[in-house]
């Protein structure tokens, strides 16, 4: 079930409805009802997908349970290995067994042999890498005893399955969200406002910027070869807000539907093309799964606290299984590898934390230094992106080679792609970059205290809802559903 689809539309105030007035706020009814509704919302993609998540919540509660009844450092290890090889072990055959089939015969086919093997028609299931790295946290958690098993079923099935959330994120920990399944939720006027609010936003980034940006985006980079390097920079830079619009978005409905529920979710993205280099961008982008591969991947690696060897290779390792993980293709890796090689010298030259604090902090415009920074991170980061989005790593080097062709100083081709589409989604890019950039220093740019201002609010949302009833573009999926 897409949020930007009809049913949503009816579906979320339905559950609402029930969880508030028909539940009499009963904590065991109200977690009972998240669950189901959670399974409805999952299964409404393919019901088979159903058997999955539910295997995958059963082996993680027995760990758990296991873990809390056992002392023996041993023991507590192989239920430990267990979640871990059956978690990624089924994110394996589903997401990467193919990828894995392919890349063997093409080596094996590169030194002389021939090979035909038969490739496993596998649907790749919603969300898997979400929710395994969801479930995967709690008992690892449990295991370093950070946080208490829990031993109640209900809860604990309704944390993994969590339907706001469930499909792209934020990837939460059990020790932020599985406790707020044991309280008593209250919902407040400003939670209720805040709430709608930051829905409209989310909808308003993915069904007018994202969704607009996709339309010149597929016939740009699906002809790339027939067009000059600055219609091919038009369109690099058109994904790069595509992708932001389609994903910030995502989690921004994801975070507004949780409030609704009596639930905070962690913020993912902190206004991430107003960084002022690549580790404040990845400081600001994809949140949750960033500290997640810091806390569970580098942190044990050894982080930096090693040799300049060691760093170096943690950080190559934390990049390349970040890109891995993003997709089976060596396009998703080697955009992992290009972003390692402009961490690394930050990190080597302790220079990764230098930006901390928003850019300008209190002041009204950047200073120069600042618009150079973000200027060189964004192009960075959208070089990052054309071997995101291409379908081999061959045809991003051809893009960026036209790119880097005479080609460039031409006129974009515009009237071929759509002159009165590419006007419109430039306002609604410009729009959304004014408004984040007045609203920086806050989680949502446009949440408003009901309290000094109890009209300003609902004014703001009536006036993104015909933003979005009038300019909104044909119905796209989440691009971060095929992860």
């Amino acid at each position: 079930m897409l949020f930007n689809s009809l049913e949503f539309s009816i579906f979320l105030p339905v559950v609402f409805f029930l969880y508030w007035l028909v539940t009499q706020r009963n904590l065991k009814v109200q977690n009972l009802l998240l669950l189901s509704a959670s399974y409805v919302f999952y299964g409404w993609w393919d019901w088979r997908f159903l058997a999955l998540i539910i295997f995958s919540s059963s082996v993680d509660y027995l760990v758990g349970v296991k873990l809390s009844n056992n002392n023996h450092l041993n023991k507590r290890k192989i239920w430990l290995y267990l979640s871990i090889f059956t978690n990624l072990g089924l994110l394996g055959i589903f997401k990467y067994f193919n990828f894995f089939l392919e890349s063997f015969t093409d080596a094996f086919t590169f030194f002389g042999g021939h090979l035909e093997p038969a490739s496993l028609e596998i649907i790749l299931p919603v969300g898997i890498s979400f929710y395994t790295f969801q479930t995967l946290s709690y008992t690892i958690d449990c295991y370093r005893g950070k946080i208490q098993p829990t031993k109640n079923v209900l809860a604990f099935f309704a944390y993994v399955s969590f339907f706001p959330q469930l499909v792209a994120g934020p990837i939460e920990r059990a020790a932020d969200l599985l406790p707020q399944f044991f309280r008593q939720r209250q919902l407040t006027y400003q939670q209720a406002v805040d709430g709608v609010v930051q829905i409209i936003w989310g909808l308003f980034k993915k069904m007018v910027i994202a969704d607009n940006c996709a339309f010149i985006v597929n016939q740009i980079f699906s002809d790339y070869d027939q067009y000059s390097g600055s219609t091919l920079v038009l369109g690099a830079v058109l994904f790069a807000f595509q992708i932001y619009g389609d994903f910030s978005g995502y989690s921004d409905i994801a975070i507004g539907t949780a409030r609704l529920f009596g639930f905070n979710l962690k913020i993912n993205f902190s206004y991430p093309y107003f960084s002022r280099d690549i580790a404040e961008f990845w400081r600001r982008w994809h949140i949750s799964l960033s500290t997640w591969f810091r806390d569970y991947l580098y942190i044990p690696l050894g982080g930096s606290r090693g040799s300049y060897r060691q760093t170096i290779r943690n950080i190559f390792i934390i990049f390349l299984v970040s890109g891995f993980w993003h997709g089976a293709n060596w396009t998703f890796i080697f955009w992992g590898f290009f972003h390692a090689v402009c961490f690394l010298p930050l990190l080597l030259r302790k220079k990764n934390r230098r930006h901390v604090n928003s850019v300008a902090g209190n002041r009204w415009l950047p200073s120069p230094a600042e618009c150079l920074g973000m200027l060189t991170t964004f192009t960075l980061v959208t070089i990052g992106w054309i071997f995101f989005r291409a379908e081999s790593i061959m045809q991003a080097v051809d893009y960026l080679s036209i790119i880097c062709s005479p080609s460039i100083f031409e006129k974009p081709y515009a009237f071929g792609i759509g002159l009165e589409k590419i006007i419109v989604t430039g306002i609604s890019i410009f729009t959304m970059i004014w408004i984040e950039w007045l609203g920086r220093n806050k989680e949502c740019p446009i949440l408003i205290n009901t309290t000094t201002n109890p009209l300003k609010s609902w004014f703001i949302c009536y006036i993104f809802v015909v933003i979005i009833f009038l300019m909104s573009a044909p119905q796209q999926d989440f691009i971060y559903f095929q992860f």
